[in-house]
């Protein structure tokens, strides 16, 4: 049994519909695990297929909602205010490594993990709390407690208007010039991609993932500028992007009402793009999604399709 959590966010829903579309494990093999409560109208369509829902908490995980599962599709915890201040109460991995204590505890054999693609050393704020809970998960498997596979996910097309300096979608955001502490290229990837690149691991029963990081990523890499260059073509005007230092940064957007931890913790991304760390070439879901018959979609598509 497959189980699943965090299927009604983005990244768990197209998964989860990536492995009913394209009909990879039977519903009966799929158990939902979520803090939604189970009268909830949104979950109807599953219970109605014969997928199983199982009531789950990243802050209070109980061995009972993993019974009879053997693998577990771990996404991590969105609650990203659990890292701000160097994660002085404890990061987002301290939930992540109480989830999979509990699993393992109720039997749980494998484990999927959702991690970022950012670098092995990344100083990213983003990305700290991912590389605590890899290293967990490897130190179970040397112990022979659990096999691991890690999908370092690639920065989803979606998210441009957080790396673009906060911009306001909905709102009529009018800046000309966007404030940001450094640019670089990233491999955008689409999030409906990213699912079915999840999906077929998930369904692969030969074992060709496990022990391993899966990076899932677009070949398509563009500049925050580039980005900036299409957002402008978008409302007719011409929109530029101005680097600066971190402090710069940072009061910039506490001075737009954000909240200071959280834009504190946000502005070590920029370093990470600068180094690189997501200028990625790696074909693996390009191939996944080719014989899928998909072709992955661009991040100037999204950007339009978000703006129109």
């Amino acid at each position: 049994m497959l189980a699943l959590t965090s299927t009604t966010g983005k990244l768990g829903h197209a998964t989860l519909s990536a492995l009913l579309t394209h009909s990879l494990l039977p519903p009966s093999q799929l158990i939902i695990l979520t803090s939604t409560p189970l009268t909830s109208p949104k979950l109807t369509p599953y219970r109605d297929l014969g997928i199983q829902t199982r009531p789950f908490n990243f802050s209070s995980p109980s061995p009972s909602s993993f019974s009879g599962i053997t693998k577990l599709f771990l996404v991590s915890t969105p609650e990203i205010s659990l890292d701000f201040s160097d994660a002085a109460k404890g990061g987002r991995e301290s939930v992540h490594i109480a989830t999979i204590r509990t699993a393992i505890s109720a039997g749980v054999k494998e484990i999927v993990y959702t991690s970022l693609a950012f670098g092995d050393e990344s100083e990213a704020g983003v990305m700290r709390a991912h590389l605590r809970t890899e290293e967990f998960l490897k130190s179970l498997k040397e112990k022979g407690e659990v096999e691991y596979t890690i999908i370092r996910e690639g920065l989803y097309n979606e998210s441009w208007p957080l790396y673009l300096g906060y911009f306001d979608v909905e709102g009529r955001d009018e800046r000309s010039e966007i404030v940001v502490a450094g640019d670089g290229k990233v491999s955008w990837t689409g999030i409906a991609d990213l699912g079915v690149g999840n999906a077929v691991i998930l369904a692969d029963g030969r074992g060709r993932w496990k022990g391993k990081t899966v990076v899932l990523c677009s070949g398509e890499k563009r500049s925050l500028r580039e980005i900036a260059g299409v957002v402008g073509k978008c409302r007719g005007r011409e929109v530029e992007v101005k680097v600066v230092g971190r402090e710069e940064y940072v009061e910039e957007y506490v001075g737009r009402e954000r909240e200071r931890d959280a834009v504190e913790w946000w502005s070590s991304t920029y370093g990470a793009l600068e180094k690189g760390e997501c200028d990625i070439s790696d074909p693996t879901l390009e191939e996944i999604l080719a014989e899928k018959g998909i072709g992955p979609k661009s991040v100037e598509e999204t950007v339009k399709e978000m703006l129109s």
